[in-house]
């Protein structure tokens, strides 16, 4: 496999952009080599300036649940770009979208639009502040938020691949109010809101994490957390970023049965463009300005591009009879296939899967359900994994702490390949 236009564009990018990158993780410095400069994207497929084709599973890291290039969503930014690009004031899509919003996800009775989920989670904490009129806020080790200050403690993604969870320049007083709190422990959490009783403005989690690969929360942890939120007068956020309409159409919320009062959204929502989006209660989300007093403002929030994309695949999504089924079937097809070779080469390895997310941790360990049972992987042959993937034309998460996504437009053929170029790598490393 020739990559060698994506060697020079490394080098020439690492010139004038850090790392020459502009998200961490894209640089491959935890797998090694030489990230991939893409050219073009359709349906299941990117392709690299050296002319290389894979099969696609981190998809743009989650928006992408149409597949790429999706005739609809380009369409609709044609017909939008026509009529400008921003005007920085009210458009009927906004409202649009956020009466779907609301639809698909009934624990969201009013939202507001911003430009990515770190946005989306930095204001919803705000809003959670002076909601309660409290300061300190409950996280969980290997969630992550986005990279505003108070997340970065004890982080997830990109921070927990690069191995600087507590990042330099957040202050020790932001740090003093944000309480860390272990994923699938509700007995940790209990212990700090009666430490810190009256004084936790809200407990923020991924319902299903996906920045330290998939976990998905023991109903006693999750049903635990909305009771001892309720008790102690605390907010519960979902950060749904990555999970919300993907999982499935309502969330994780939906397949756990639990009502938090604000949850964050972003990815899908803007099919492909940058976007975020914070929603809950109205009694709380009415604090906002011009409502109320915490204020919060964006340039850009609700600008038609991003509108039009998310609007027309949030529709999609809500209109297509039997998506989220047959999304689900390519989903477990695949998992299944991948734990095939695992069983039948009785290689030491764990796949975690939730709807069209999954993770294949490479661990001794027989369950991964919690950040230490994360940090016990073997990431020098997940290294080794994913460059082999590579070769044979398959294009999945740089990171062993990251999720990989399942498109509706990955078909039968795609992935019967994955699974068998799979194997071929879980040979060659044993």
């Amino acid at each position: 496999m020739n990559t060698n236009k994506s060697k020079a564009a490394f080098k020439e990018a690492i010139k004038h952009i850090p790392g020459g990158v502009n998200s961490p993780v894209r640089a491959f410095n935890s797998v090694g080599g030489n990230p991939l400069f893409i050219q073009s994207a359709q349906g299941s497929k990117i392709t690299d300036i050296d002319n290389n084709e894979y099969i696609d599973y981190v998809g743009s890291w989650g928006p992408m649940i149409l597949g790429h290039a999706h005739p609809d969503v380009v369409e609709a930014l044609h017909r939008t770009a026509e009529n400008g690009t921003s005007y920085g004031a009210p458009t009927l899509m906004e409202t649009q979208m956020a009466e779907l919003i609301c639809e698909m996800m009934p624990s969201i009775q009013s939202v507001r639009m911003v430009n990515s989920g770190t946005e989306a989670t930095m204001s919803a904490l705000r809003l959670a502040r002076g909601y309660t009129k409290r300061d300190l806020v409950i996280k969980f080790e290997g969630c992550y938020h986005g990279h505003g200050d108070s997340f970065l403690i004890k982080a997830g993604s990109g921070a927990l691949t690069f191995g600087t969870p507590n990042s330099p320049g957040v202050t020790k007083g932001t740090a003093i109010d944000t309480l860390t709190a272990k994923y699938n422990n509700l007995d940790s959490v209990l212990s700090l809101l009666e430490q810190y009783k009256d004084q936790v403005a809200a407990i923020i989690l991924e319902p299903v994490t996906g920045n330290m690969g998939v976990i998905k929360p023991t109903d006693h942890f999750i049903k635990g957390l909305r009771k001892a939120c309720t008790d102690h007068g605390t907010l519960l956020i979902f950060d749904e970023v990555m999970t919300g309409f993907r999982v499935a159409k309502g969330g994780a919320q939906e397949l756990w049965g639990i009502t938090p009062d604000l949850t964050t959204m972003g990815k899908i929502i803007g099919g492909g463009l940058p976007v975020g989006a914070y929603g809950g209660k109205k009694e709380i989300m009415d604090m906002l300005a011009p409502n109320g007093p915490v204020y919060q403002a964006g340039t850009l929030s609700g600008n038609p591009m991003a509108m039009a994309a998310g609007l027309t695949t949030l529709k999609l999504l809500n209109t297509t009879e039997g998506f989220y089924e047959e999304l689900e079937e390519k989903s477990a097809f695949l998992a299944a296939g991948l734990q095939k070779n695992l069983d039948e080469l009785n290689f030491p390895g764990v796949i975690n899967r939730v709807g069209a997310m999954f993770t294949l941790f490479f661990t001794s360990e027989k369950e991964v359900n919690t950040f230490s049972d994360v940090m016990k992987c073997d990431t020098e042959r997940f290294a080794k994994y994913f460059r082999l993937g590579l070769q044979g034309g398959i294009y999945s998460a740089p990171s062993q702490f990251e999720a990989s996504f399942v498109s509706i437009a990955h078909s039968t053929e795609d992935l019967q390949k994955t699974i068998d170029k799979s194997r071929e790598a879980l040979e060659q490393l044993i």
